[in-house]
């Protein structure tokens, strides 16, 4: 960034030049959607360059989620995530702060092989009563590149600076 001369701040063309969208480097991959219910919702990016979709509770009637309580949320819909692949359920940032709104499990894991329906669970971590209404957005959902791990049995593992030094040994 360079300052012109009334002070404000301008992009270094040479530098702008080069930032582009990411979108049209990120991957693609086709999942399929069957809808179980009239309810469902299709998930969603809500902007261009967005992680996750959208997940939209598939109720009929409101739902209340004591302080504390957990919930299973139906969405009224099943996927196919290709092999190579997850789906990661993960909570809105906006239920989680401003609500105490989150998922217990997060990120909650939706295997390549499972076909069943796709629900979400719900933790009422705040101290008031939740209120989920039809077709709120309750979570998104990540779809992500995984690899299986193949387990070495050895007698010795390498090296590190870390060594054996378990929960909070890296920082304060």
């Amino acid at each position: 960034m360079m300052k012109n001369t009334t002070g404000q701040i301008k992009l270094n063309p040479t530098r702008a030049k080069a930032t582009v969208p990411y979108t049209r480097f990120m991957a693609s991959v086709d999942v399929g959607f069957r809808r179980l219910s009239e309810l469902a919702v299709v998930p969603t990016y809500q902007s261009a360059n967005a992680s996750g979709m959208d997940l939209h509770a598939a109720i009929d009637a409101p739902m209340d989620l004591a302080p504390g309580a957990i919930a299973l949320i139906p969405l009224g819909f099943s996927v196919a995530i290709p092999i190579g692949y997850e789906g990661q359920v993960r909570p809105r940032s906006g239920l989680a702060t401003k609500h105490g709104v989150t998922v217990p499990n997060a990120p909650g894991t939706v295997d390549a092989d499972y076909r069943g329906e796709m629900k979400v669970a719900l933790i009422n971590l705040g101290a008031a009563v939740f209120r989920i209404e039809p077709s709120m957005r309750v979570a998104q959902l990540v779809i992500a590149p995984v690899a299986h791990a193949r387990m070495c049995v050895v007698e010795e593992l390498s090296a590190t600076g870390r060594g054996a030094g378990g929960f909070g040994s890296t920082g304060a």
